[in-house]
């Protein structure tokens, strides 16, 4: 409850436990075992910080959060509860409520694109190794250099595509990309996509200042996540934590100190978003949650022990409410001792064994005063909540959605141009490119093998020419050749041959009478 411009928890037998509005951007935490009452504690706190006018975020996981809408209803129980606690001016009512939903089904959609994510964030999604997550910060930076912007999964996939392809040429500058390394990003891609990752990336991306809303009457707006199927899938839960943690440190401008903060997120199942966080990111978070509070944002974690919460984080946290835990082992018995040297000492009291014996709807709490300081430790009851407890009807959560002033801004998935298309159309006009190159190759081949063709034809005609014209000339010779064996085997050749012989044999005969006569008278002489 918000009285006297206060925020009203719980109320001890002698005094009432309230969080100073200016101390609430002091972050919180509300811890305590299965069924001690986390969930009334988160949602008092959250009805009262939407009376004093402080918007509120916060998951349900369990799907009982919804009621906030309705106004409550006055039972027995609740009315022994108010007489312990003193209070006759309870006001049961209904508060602003806004539903969201990552898939779409039980509130306006939630969705950001996957370089609003970045990989880092992703890279905690995915699963991936820290090989792995070098090789998607790789492509991320190369999408970011080449104006590829990566929306949707489908943008991301062709994008690895794309450098893995390229590879190469991107070695010298950014490192080795492995074609394998890609694949196991590319499976991993798939899984989120399966598990609804597809619905959480896309446009249009979600104005974080839309959560940070007050209605006409001055109520801070209570922004419910249904999270009932969402947090089946608790590495997704917790990476959407943890965009939401970053994009608020992102996005909201430095306020410093406010009589009250600008808005207030609770982090239900707050285990999850600490669960096997690299060193790196934890320090990250740190620094997240020390300097946000100069935003103007409160945070609230909630989770069963505070040893959920790494140490840096509690040290960050000035109000808290711790439910009963219970210890049956030594390392149970540890966590109670550590719990209890965690507040600041009451006398009236054992810390250790009071936080053991609290009853259902009691809780320690201490809160941070004027100065900033932790008060003592006081063993307290919670109020009840002024709204309705339990599940929300479908027709009252659809007509309340129907009612937002945001129905219809996001409901509609745009898919406007980004690396899908960019890269779609460069490996068509790449391909066509390519097959207008091979075609070429393929004809300039035909040509050159017509081309040979024809060289080939030309050489066998003029070896065909040769040929015919030797032939043309041995039938020529072999011709002459008949002609003159014909000519020497005629009549007239052979008597012309005897005429010849005999005509030789006589002049032979005269010649040799004649030397004869002529050496005869030589030596008459």
């Amino acid at each position: 409850m918000y009285i006297d411009n206060k925020v009203l928890i719980g109320k001890s037998l002698d005094k009432e436990l309230y969080i100073v509005p200016k101390m609430a951007n002091r972050h919180g935490l509300i811890t305590g075992a299965s069924g001690s009452g986390k969930t009334i504690t988160l949602k008092v706190m959250a009805e009262s910080f939407s009376e004093m006018g402080v918007p509120v975020f916060l998951a349900d996981i369990k799907g009982d959060l919804a009621a906030t809408c309705m106004p409550g209803e006055a039972s027995e129980g609740l009315n022994k509860r108010l007489d312990k606690l003193g209070i006759n001016n309870f006001n049961y009512k209904g508060f602003p409520v806004t539903f969201w939903d990552v898939f779409a089904k039980n509130g306006h959609p939630i969705r950001t694109t996957l370089q609003g994510v970045g990989p880092t964030i992703l890279s905690r999604m995915l699963g991936l190794n820290e090989t792995q997550e070098g090789v998607l910060a790789i492509v991320f930076k190369i999408a970011k250099e080449e104006n590829y912007e990566i929306i949707d999964i489908k943008d991301l996939r062709l994008v690895l595509q794309y450098v893995a392809e390229n590879s190469k040429e991107y070695a010298v500058n950014y490192g080795n990309v492995a074609t394998q390394t890609v694949g196991t990003i590319q499976r991993s891609l798939l899984m989120l996509e399966e598990q609804g990752g597809n619905y959480f990336f896309g446009e249009p991306a979600i104005d974080i200042n839309d959560f940070i809303k007050t209605n006409d009457s001055g109520l801070g707006n209570i922004n419910i996540l249904h999270a009932v199927e969402l947090f089946k899938k608790p590495n997704l839960y917790a990476c959407f934590l943890l965009w939401l943690l970053t994009t608020l440190n992102n996005t909201m401008p430095e306020v410093g100190d406010m009589e009250k903060p600008k808005m207030v997120f609770f982090f239900d199942e707050a285990h999850l978003l600490f669960n096997e966080l690299p060193n790196y990111m934890l320090t990250q978070v740190v620094q997240i949650v020390k300097l946000i509070r100069s935003k103007g944002i409160g945070l609230y974690f909630i989770s069963q022990s505070p040893s959920d919460i790494p140490d840096e984080i509690l040290a960050q946290l000035g109000n808290k409410v711790q439910h009963t835990l219970r210890a049956y082992t030594p390392a149970e018995q540890k966590t109670i001792k550590a719990v209890a040297n965690s507040f600041r000492v009451n006398p009236e009291f054992d810390t250790a064994e009071a936080v053991q014996s609290l009853g259902t709807g009691e809780a320690l709490i201490s809160f941070l005063n004027e100065n900033g300081e932790p008060n003592i430790v006081e063993k307290a009851t919670i109020l009840p909540p002024q709204s309705m407890m339990g599940a929300l009807d479908d027709s009252i959560r659809l007509m309340v959605i129907s009612r937002s002033v945001y129905n219809g801004k996001y409901d509609t998935v745009v898919d406007r141009e980004s690396a899908f298309e960019i890269l779609s159309a460069e490996m068509e006009k790449t391909k066509a490119e390519e097959e207008a190159q091979k075609q070429a190759e393929i004809e300039a081949k035909e040509e050159e093998k017509r081309l040979k063709a024809e060289e080939k034809a030309i050489k066998e005609a003029e070896r065909a020419q040769e040929k015919a014209k030797r032939e043309e000339e041995k039938a020529k010779k072999e011709a002459e050749k008949e002609a003159e064996k014909a000519r020497k085997n005629s009549i007239g050749y052979k008597v012309g041959k005897a005429a010849e012989r005999t005509a030789n044999s006589a002049l032979s005969s005269m010649g040799r009478k004649i030397a004869n006569e002529m050496f005869k008278s030589l030596f008459k002489k």
